[in-house]
């Protein structure tokens, strides 16, 4: 493995990526082309499956000529958007730094089921002429690129779809990088999908350059050393690229519901959860609220807004775990509103970050809370097989299924008060090994709020993958997540 390899595997968002065992996910366009490094830093092909070896050894396909991917130590091109959440009619400006300066292209891609491909080209841009931009300004550990120079402005057509898109950066000697964005609009849906950018934020340790690079987990000291999270960041901008190639880490999350969701034709508008934040969301126009991915920081307004819609019928899915755990706030930058997330987390002076420790604590929202991280992936255990939750899936009382508790799980709290509810059960409850030997237990659970709406929590991070990722596709889950929202839906 080469040095610079080694330095993005020591790197933070990928040293951090232990609590993910699924990456970035599959991504259509670099089939073939690209690779990266899995949780144990061996090199996997992006979205092509191995090839089975003799002896039943699975090894990667060779690799093909193509795209290779842009580093945060020579960034050959990388780039951000001015606001990661756009309405048909509106603006999007692209900031993008291409060293050495030479032309680049855009191409976007539509995240979503298209025939099993994963996402669809919708529009290249025109030759661009790439520059160096400044160097990222950086105070108190918080890195910024708002005064990087114009690039490209794209304005999105009415006729565009809302849904989750990428921005793929290619430069004339065929480097490449990502920008993800999302377009949103108001209209009524079934279901609103809330991306979780905010969270995408805290793990972003851009630039990764051994030096500059901070996020809520991870900075670097004057030697190049990784610190943990007493030399991390409080503050992080969004005006700034994702570390390596571009995504947020925990990206595939959301990837891996939207295409399938979108193959079964569930009726989804799209949101991010700054939205949520800044009140842009009205959760009466929707029969349910979906939160996709890995959703660990929220802001007092996100939650108020998410119980609010609970009380008013409107049911609340969250297909992953340790969601709400840490209370964050939202300021301006000089690029806008909401372009600075900070969390103090334990350091300083203050009032606690933890949910937990505020009121009140998030299982009072989601009918569990984090419990844990879980070293190796273990069997989900059902519980309550009778439930319709479990009904068509062939599940039956205790029966496992494989690798679905993996990551991080939540479990119940005796302790802790539970959501005002006409009826709650818990529908998995599944021992796993921590870190220091002990067992634990994950739990899922589904109440039924006063208002009639639905509340379910997976309690790990495997629900998502189980549904389209590649290797992870569990029938019994695929069904299981159609029951619960075709009941939100009212399909027949």
């Amino acid at each position: 493995m080469g040095t610079e390899q080694i330095r993005r595997w020591e790197s933070g968002a990928l040293a951090h990526a232990v609590s993910d065992p699924f990456g970035q996910g599959p991504l259509p366009w670099l089939r073939g082309g690209e690779y990266y490094f899995d949780d144990t830093g061996q090199i996997i092909p992006w979205y092509v499956d191995p090839v089975l070896a003799p002896g039943g050894r699975r090894v990667p396909p060779q690799r093909r000529p193509g795209p290779r991917t842009a580093d945060d130590v020579h960034c050959q091109i990388k780039g951000f958007a001015s606001a990661s959440a756009v309405a048909p009619g509106e603006t999007i400006d692209f900031r993008i730094t291409v060293d050495p300066p030479q032309p680049f292209a855009v191409d976007v891609y539509r995240i979503g089921h298209y025939g099993g491909v994963g996402a669809a080209k919708i529009t290249t841009s025109p030759r661009l002429s790439g520059i160096v931009q400044p160097p990222p300004l950086a105070v108190d550990r918080t890195v910024s690129c708002h005064h990087w120079w114009l690039s490209w402005r794209l304005q999105i057509p009415s006729f565009w779809r809302t849904g989750a898109y990428v921005a793929v950066l290619t430069t004339a000697d065929a480097h490449r990088s990502h920008i993800p964005f999302t377009v949103r609009d108001d209209a009524p849906a079934d279901l609103l999908l809330v991306l979780p950018d905010i969270t995408w934020q805290a793990y972003n340790l851009y630039p990764e350059d051994g030096r500059t690079g901070a996020s809520l987990y991870h900075a670097w000291d004057d030697g190049g050393r990784l610190l943990g999270e007493e030399g991390a960041a409080t503050t992080v901008s969004f005006d700034r690229p994702y570390a390596g190639a571009g995504l947020p880490l925990h990206v595939g999350h959301a990837y891996d519901f939207v295409r399938w969701a979108e193959r079964y034709g569930y009726d989804l508008a799209y949101a991010e959860a700054r939205d949520l934040h800044a009140g842009r969301i009205d959760p009466a126009r929707y029969r349910g609220m979906v939160f996709p991915g890995h959703d660990e920081y929220w802001s007092a307004p996100m939650r108020r807004v998410a119980e609010d819609a609970r009380d008013g019928g409107t049911s609340l899915v969250f297909l992953s775990a340790n969601t709400m755990y840490w209370q964050t706030e939202l300021g301006a930058s000089p690029a806008g509103p909401d372009h600075l997330l900070t969390c103090r987390k334990r350091r300083g002076p203050g009032r606690p970050a933890l949910w937990r420790e505020l009121a009140p604590p998030e299982q009072q929202l989601l009918g569990i809370q984090y419990g844990g991280r879980v070293p190796e992936p273990a069997p989900l255990v059902v519980r309550n097989a009778g439930h319709w939750l479990w009904d068509a899936t062939g599940a039956g009382e205790g029966d496992e299924i494989p690798g679905l508790v993996a990551g991080e799980a939540d479990r119940y709290y005796p302790r802790t008060a539970l959501p005002p509810h006409t009826r709650r059960i818990l529908l998995a409850h599944s021992p796993y090994t921590d870190g220091e030997g002990a067992t634990r237990h994950q739990e899922t659970s589904l109440y039924r709020a006063p208002s009639g709406a639905l509340v379910f929590a997976s309690g790990t991070f495997a629900w998502s993958p189980a549904l389209d990722r590649p290797g992870h596709v569990d029938p019994r889950i695929q069904r299981a997540t159609a029951n619960l929202l075709d009941r939100i839906c009212k399909r027949d």
